[in-house]
């Protein structure tokens, strides 16, 4: 996978704006989303991953959408911990909000 694009960077996080204190950096060869300093997404390839628990995951999974990967020299490393977000949920505004406050909320359980 390679780096993410600033545009879709700053799309993106016009779009988070709502979020509690939203900010960005390097992540990997990436781009890492946080709110109030813990990380909650990430952005690969021009996709945006949220982070999800055993209870969050399923939404995604009916959309069809994967958790985010890598592969090595010897395997295909799935990270369970982020999901992929369909394109219908970024493209509706109230949606998207909605799956981003409910990342930054598990992401915070995780953190503890």
């Amino acid at each position: 996978m390679t780096g993410s694009t600033q545009e879709y960077a700053d799309y993106i996080l016009e779009l988070l704006s709502p979020v509690k204190t939203v900010s960005s950096g390097r992540f990997f060869g990436g781009i890492g989303l946080k709110s109030e300093g813990t990380q909650f997404a990430m952005i690969m390839d021009n996709s945006l991953f949220l982070v999800v628990d055993d209870t969050s995951r399923n939404k995604y999974l009916e959309y069809g959408t994967e958790c985010f990967w890598y592969k090595t020299k010897k395997k295909k490393v799935n990270v369970k911990k982020y999901h992929e977000v369909p394109v219908e949920i970024i493209e509706n505004n109230e949606a998207i909000i909605e799956w981003a406050l409910e990342a930054v909320s598990v992401a915070n359980k995780l953190k503890k």
